[in-house]
């Protein structure tokens, strides 16, 4: 449905000011485009006597009760402003469709204005290394290699970046920290080692998963100086951790939309030039063997930049909905909380080279996404005290397990849905849940039974299964299911009491490019292919079957650099 907003007083027909003065713009009404989380956003801006007077959503295609409902709040915000989207502020848990409205907005200004944007033709060029993907492994990557002096090009295919980092809510697993340290948590690399072998099924590389492990508690520091400036001071438990290891901003802030816009910062800072929707559609290959280049494609005209190394960092391919039935086949109509760029696109290119691919079967699920949404409900809400009932009103499962047990669990529940219920405790200990609160995820209610009673379950029951888990954490044991009692430190006894119904969706591809504890690819025959390196959720073993929460953000980071230290010793750096 389209949403019209006009003012009808003179406060919101403003002139439009920038910082060299009144622009000038014609009357008339005018489109422009802009690309939110799930695809283009449309707009119509309408000008009189030189003045915004009305502004129109055309078409949109993003989330339920995400996305969708920060459009309304920007399009007042923008004729509040007179029509300058610098005073606009991005609705806080939908940045990617805030960006892409007010792109489109500013793009209907500059039509009325009657200049159109200069297409930057980019010619062939060569540099250092080039990153292909600007997601979070990438930023790492290219952050590093322009700190240590190499000429850096990122290549993203979308119009932002990020990737699927964007949408990352929990944190970083780290081990034998400053932080834990702070806090009295005792842990160690080992344990942490343990915890992820156990948690992926002993599927997982050792070589890998001990890179990981020993490599995350200077990635956290790195992260943390002067050089990203991230706060990871919170530290919390999600599933599969025997201790508190998850490190997140200060008051449980949502990890992705704190980080990228640091890193992004960063490597720029240092020099890295960040290009977006410059698809990469072929990695060169020298006489030798070697990777030695890409070629681009930007808007209708290709070029190549010739570089001494390559750094895969495409991502996964989650929202890839052929290629998830193609190595699982019982995930077909499953719903997705990847963003839309995560389709594979790596592996076609590195076919030339031989390369090897491990475990591209393993994908998971994550056990608690909204319905018919695609929201993804953190970890960290069940870490910090929710239970899970199904429709009977009873607990079911450790909530604490790893995902792909928790999300089996539900998918064996009546309907294949629960609910996350928690308190006003918990939603006060995670600065996340109001993000929710503020989209309508939350089902809320002074008491237990009138919860119920709202969700549909049996508020006599509902009412039972509290207050026995009450009891559990009175005494730090979960008699029923086991949960780890370092998750057990709040009751859920404070009204306003609240539900969130969820089930389980594709969300992490744990298969992926062979690689050695250098980031090295690797081709069929095991053998190191000279110039080419790849982070994050593009590659596979890291993992084995199932990944711990907050593993995502470790590997993406402590790779990332990795690939980039190698690169650049690789050419002399």
């Amino acid at each position: 449905m389209k949403k019209i907003i006009k003012s009808t007083l003179a406060f919101f027909c403003l002139a439009l000011i920038s910082c060299g003065g009144k622009r000038t713009f014609r009357d008339g009404t005018w489109t422009g485009s802009g690309e939110g989380r799930n695809g283009p956003v449309e707009v119509s801006v309408t000008i009189k006597d030189g003045e915004v007077c009305a502004a129109e959503l055309l078409s949109e295609q993003e989330t339920e009760g995400i996305g969708k409902p920060a459009i309304q709040p920007i399009l007042e915000q923008f004729l509040q402003s007179g029509g300058d989207t610098d005073d606009v502020d991005s609705v806080s848990g939908a940045t990617v469709t805030s960006d892409g409205l007010l792109d489109a907005l500013d793009a209907a200004l500059d039509s009325s204005a009657g200049k159109e944007k200069k297409k930057h033709v980019y010619k062939n060029t060569k540099c250092d290394i080039v990153i292909i993907g600007a997601g979070g492994a990438g930023l790492v990557a290219a952050t590093e290699a322009s700190l240590r002096g190499a000429k850096t090009i990122v290549l993203e295919k979308s119009p932002i970046v990020g990737g699927n980092t964007n949408f990352s809510t929990g944190g970083i697993n780290a081990s034998y920290t400053k932080e834990q340290k702070r806090l009295g948590i005792e842990d160690s690399p080992e344990v942490f080692y343990q915890d992820t072998m156990r948690g992926g099924k002993n599927l997982n590389d050792p070589e890998l998963v001990r890179t990981l492990v020993d490599n995350s508690a200077a990635m956290v520091e790195w992260l943390q100086s002067d050089i990203v400036g991230a706060d990871l001071s919170d530290v919390g438990i999600f599933g599969g951790a025997s201790n508190k290891r998850i490190h997140r901003p200060r008051g449980g802030q949502a990890i992705g939309e704190h980080l990228v816009p640091l890193l992004r910062e960063a490597a720029e800072e240092q020099g890295a030039d960040i290009r977006l929707k410059n698809r990469v559609v072929e990695i060169l290959m020298g006489k030798n063997g070697e990777a030695c280049g890409v070629r681009v494609s930007c808007g209708s005209s290709e070029y190549t930049i010739m570089a001494k190394a390559v750094i895969v960092a495409t991502g996964g391919f989650g929202a890839n909905s052929k290629m998830v039935e193609q190595f699982r086949p019982d995930l077909a109509g499953f719903g997705t909380t990847n963003q839309r760029g995560a389709t594979g696109d790596a592996f076609s290119m590195v076919q030339k080279f031989d390369a090897a691919t491990t475990q591209m079967d393993q994908i998971q699920t994550h056990p608690t996404v909204v319905p018919k949404n695609g929201s993804m409900i953190t970890e960290a809400v069940r870490g910090n005290g929710a239970i899970l009932l199904d429709r009977s009103g009873m607990r079911f499962v450790d909530e604490m397990q790893t995902r792909d047990l928790v999300s089996k669990a539900i998918l064996d529940c009546p309907g294949k849905t629960a609910f996350l219920v928690f308190d006003k405790g918990v939603r006060e200990s995670l600065k996340a849940i109001e993000i929710y609160a503020e989209h309508n995820l939350l089902t809320e209610a002074q008491s237990l039974g009138e919860l119920a009673e709202k969700i549909g379950l049996d508020p006599v029951q509902v009412e039972k299964s509290v207050e026995r888990w009450n009891s559990f954490v009175a005494e730090k044991k979960d008699k029923d299911f086991g949960r780890n009692p370092k998750s057990m430190d709040r009751a859920i006894a404070s009204a306003p009491f609240y539900a969130i119904e969820v089930e389980p969706a594709v969300h992490h591809t744990m298969g992926g490019l062979k690689i050695n504890s250098r980031a090295q690819v690797l081709n069929a025959s095991g053998k190191i292919i000279p110039g080419l390196y790849a982070a994050g959720e593009v590659t596979g073993g890291i993992h084995g079957a199932n990944r711990l929460g907050g593993n995502a953000v470790a590997d993406i980071c402590v790779f990332g650099k990795i690939a980039a230290d190698s690169a650049l010793n690789q050419i002399g750096k």
